[in-house]
């Protein structure tokens, strides 16, 4: 894996690939040892649990829309060209409680075991079993959230 130089065209994922996660779409765009980047697409009123990497810094630039965070046991709030850090061993909770679809880029550093993990749980349709595999691959989920869990955010 090591980085190829020239653009990566809008709609493109990195080895032509689209992974779909629970809903949500994740378009990979650079894929080394490094760093793992993708742009994804949150539907309205879908979520990525609280969880925890240990072993890396996770980053999300909204593109477009807000989404609602729980980091660390903070509620926070990001809007549109927002930046948000979340540092290794760190519990986040991912929201978009807006009604609207959300675009951002995500990325993690180093890429550790998360592309084979996105690569195997593409077209996953069970929480449980996503919640189930992810520790294998240093993705440690918290007990279970609800959206409506985390109202009152904005």
């Amino acid at each position: 894996m090591s980085l190829q130089p020239g653009i990566h065209p809008k709609g493109e994922g990195a080895d032509g690939v689209h992974w779909n996660i629970l809903g949500q779409v994740y378009t990979p765009k650079s894929i080394t040892e490094e760093c793992l980047s993708w742009h994804a697409l949150l539907p309205q009123e879908t979520f990525i649990p609280p969880h925890v990497h240990p072993t890396q810094d996770e980053y999300i630039h909204v593109l477009s829309g807000e989404l609602d965070l729980v980091l660390d046991g903070e509620h926070l709030h990001a809007n549109t060209g927002d930046l948000v850090c979340m540092p290794r061993g760190i519990p986040h909770g991912i929201f978009n409680n807006t009604g609207h679809n959300v675009t951002c880029l995500f990325w993690v550093t180093p890429t550790g075991k998360l592309v084979n993990l996105f690569r195997k749980l593409h077209n996953m349709s069970r929480p449980d079993e996503v919640v189930a595999m992810s520790s294998d691959y240093e993705v440690n989920f918290l007990p279970p959230v609800r959206a409506a869990d985390v109202i009152g955010l904005k």
